[in-house]
């Protein structure tokens, strides 16, 4: 069965001298270990820092290559209520808030708060 396509930043990266996180990539990989099944119904993709990030723009195109990114198959159904971006003939979700949204709505887990 075909899946959709997560793309995140590593836990850690080394940039400016120091070691880093992504925010928004850290709040999905809590989501995933709160709710491990979810991970078994994803294509997850580990990206680099450095921009472009070619995994993400050879499916949406130039520009779009934020991490996370949660490319969607075409069969996957998506809530009205949900911003939906599209390029390149696919549907995508470009934010942790929005990606932790859709999760909520396919898979039953809770709703993030403030959303």
């Amino acid at each position: 069965m075909p899946k959709d396509v997560l793309f995140l930043l590593p836990p850690g990266f080394e940039d400016k001298g120091r070691r880093e996180f992504c925010p928004e990539c850290a709040e999905i990989w809590g989501v995933l270990s709160y709710f491990p099944a979810i991970r078994d119904a994803l294509d997850i993709v580990h990206v680099g820092l450095e921009h472009p990030r070619l995994e993400i723009v050879a499916l949406i195109g130039e520009g779009n290559h934020n991490a996370p990114t949660l490319v969607l198959h075409p069969d996957t159904q998506v809530h009205p209520d949900l911003d939906v971006q599209e390029a390149n003939g696919l549907r995508y979700l470009p934010s942790a808030r929005s990606i932790a949204r859709h999760f909520a709505h396919r898979y039953g887990t809770p709703v993030p708060r403030g959303s």
